[in-house]
């Protein structure tokens, strides 16, 4: 999870077990809540393929409500897609960063676009003063080589976004949106956790938080405290019951109708209920081009670790590309090499991308690990 407004570096890591293959969903640590009506899988199978969603034109409905319109695709199954988005998906999948801080924090812009292919940074433009610069962004594509996605909190608010408070004519700020407030963000006073499901609130992120984020020129966003959705209705730390739980993935594809050839990542969530989850008749996995987790391997965590196999074996293709998974762990300074070293070698030896960083309130700096 991505707390402070400093600049997070994710981690993709590989377990040293060689058993690579499907996971039995007994396996999994689901980490639902109670809600098992959305646990329940209507796929019908995990051997999902590519997305049916890249090229749908149909969702302008920002309102929040469930009245947007349905996808053009004439299966609920994530099957062949019969014209998949140029743009959707990953064509390199390692190495990446994720890095929240400003484009001066991160020092040599050329550098780093010659050593990443993904860039997970924070793009909000704010009052006009955010960390990077359109053209500072267009450097990090490298001429098309890298792709550019910015952090996109879904499922809480932070007081130092300009969102908090002040928003155009037409929407509700988080502050103001009392209704849509699911509880304060333990260990993190300046968040409020919401509800995803919240109408006035999906408007907001939709047509305001992540319109803004498309005019900076990134390729896609990177979602965050998604897992609001796993929590339960007396959840003391972000409650949510089925209704919000839905909403989350309502919302989801609903920013997918909106902006149909923009790379989606998920942090975290990534138990029962998204993996067989489906909204408006679609699959939710199909909505998405990629999943990161935190702390895998650093400590090892195996209930996350067989989440993560059991979305690899879903085979997803989207745009055509291979369904990219990261882990993100934290080793406290880009001088830890020999834990990071570790975690590289198990997360890759699951198929996983890696990347290691400081701390995850903290990753003010790039770790150039050289392996």
């Amino acid at each position: 999870m991505r707390r402070f407004l400093p600049l997070l570096v994710l981690v993709i890591g590989c377990s040293s077990n060689d058993d690579a293959g499907a996971v039995d969903d007994a396996a999994i640590d689901t980490r639902t809540t109670g809600d098992t009506n959305l646990a329940t899988d209507s796929v019908g199978t995990d051997t999902i393929g590519t997305d049916t969603t890249g090229t749908d034109t149909t969702g302008t409905d920002a309102t929040g409500t469930d009245t947007t319109a349905t996808d053009t695709a004439t299966t609920d199954t994530i099957g062949a897609d019969t014209a998949p988005s140029t743009k959707r998906g990953f064509p390199v999948g390692a190495p990446w960063v994720s890095f929240y801080g400003t484009a001066a924090q991160m020092g040599d812009l050329t550098k780093a676009a010659s050593t990443f292919r993904i860039f997970n940074i924070d793009a909000d433009p704010g009052d006009g003063g955010g960390n990077f610069t359109t053209a500072q962004i267009t450097t990090l594509k490298n001429g098309g080589k890298n792709k550019v996605i910015s952090y996109l909190n879904l499922g809480s608010c932070e007081n130092t976004r300009t969102y908090w408070s002040k928003v155009p004519t037409g929407f509700v700020s988080c502050s103001a949106n009392t209704a849509a407030h699911a509880g304060a963000y333990s260990g993190y006073p300046d968040e409020q956790w919401m509800n995803v499901g919240n109408a006035d609130y999906q408007k907001l992120i939709i047509e305001h938080v992540a319109a803004r984020l498309v005019a900076q020129g990134v390729d896609g966003f990177f979602f965050d405290n998604l897992e609001i959705v796993e929590h339960s209705a007396t959840e003391t730390n972000g409650k949510c019951d089925a209704a919000c739980s839905q909403g989350g993935l309502d919302l989801v594809r609903k920013l997918r109708e909106k902006f149909p050839d923009m790379l989606f990542v998920m942090q975290n969530a990534t138990g029962n209920i998204t993996r067989k989850g489906t909204t408006g008749g679609l699959a939710f996995p199909s909505l998405l081009d990629g999943i990161s987790h935190e702390e895998v391997y650093q400590p090892y965590d195996s209930g996350v670790e067989a989440e993560l196999l059991a979305w690899q074996a879903m085979k997803l293709m989207p745009g055509g590309q291979p369904f990219w998974i990261g882990t993100e762990d934290y080793v406290g300074a880009c001088t830890a090499s020999t834990a990071a070293k570790s975690i590289y070698d198990k997360s890759r030896a699951k198929g996983f991308s890696p990347y290691a960083t400081d701390a995850s309130g903290s990753q003010l700096v790039v770790c150039y690990w050289g392996f």
